[in-house]
């Protein structure tokens, strides 16, 4: 997108985003989103994901997310354990180790930095 804009979170459609088999550990997870904006050079990303409740690991970016709806305890290996519900703001350093147990369908709006 070139203009600026407005979207309504809660309404947006995403698209299946498949995990990786190997990043389940318990559950059937399926993850969906859409990217809202990236920079011309691909370096920082906007837009909007969800994840159905299940146990999950990832390896993280330098990320900034609000939680729309939904719940989750983050585990950072070596760190502390995030509880993320509506309306809580979380930040994830590059390289972090996690262990997401959704308890609750989350959908959250994100910024990356890559």
């Amino acid at each position: 997108m070139t203009h600026s804009f407005v979207l309504h979170i809660p309404d947006a459609e995403l698209e299946p985003e498949p995990l990786d088999p190997t990043q389940i550990v318990s559950g059937t997870p399926e993850v969906t989103g859409k990217v809202v904006w990236e920079s011309a050079d691909g370096c920082q990303v906007r837009g909007i994901w969800q994840i159905t409740p299940g146990v999950v690991t990832d390896t993280e970016a330098d990320e900034l997310f609000v939680v729309i709806s939904g719940s989750t305890t983050i585990d950072v290996q070596g760190g502390p354990t995030l509880t993320v519900g509506p309306g809580d703001m979380a930040v994830l350093r590059e390289g972090d180790r996690t262990t997401w147990t959704v308890h609750e369908t989350l959908r959250k709006a994100y910024a990356v930095n890559l």
